[in-house]
């Protein structure tokens, strides 16, 4: 079963074009659960926008029911 979230997020690599603030929903093969939810959530936008997850900055996130 997939979950949706809304994010909003800052990709914070200066030199790069795709750089900047971005609001969307991101969808999971399963739920998040506990202390990683912003960990996973940052890996899987590091990795569509291919960057390390350490330059992504998630401001607001919430699950879409």
């Amino acid at each position: 079963m997939t979950s949706k979230y809304y994010t909003h997020f800052v990709a914070d690599v200066p030199e790069l074009k795709q750089t900047g603030e971005y609001t969307g929903v991101v969808e999971m093969a399963a739920p998040l659960h506990g202390q990683r939810e912003v960990r996973q959530l940052r890996a899987v936008l590091a990795r569509n926008f291919d960057l390390p997850s350490e330059d992504i900055r998630i401001l607001h996130w919430s699950r879409l029911h």
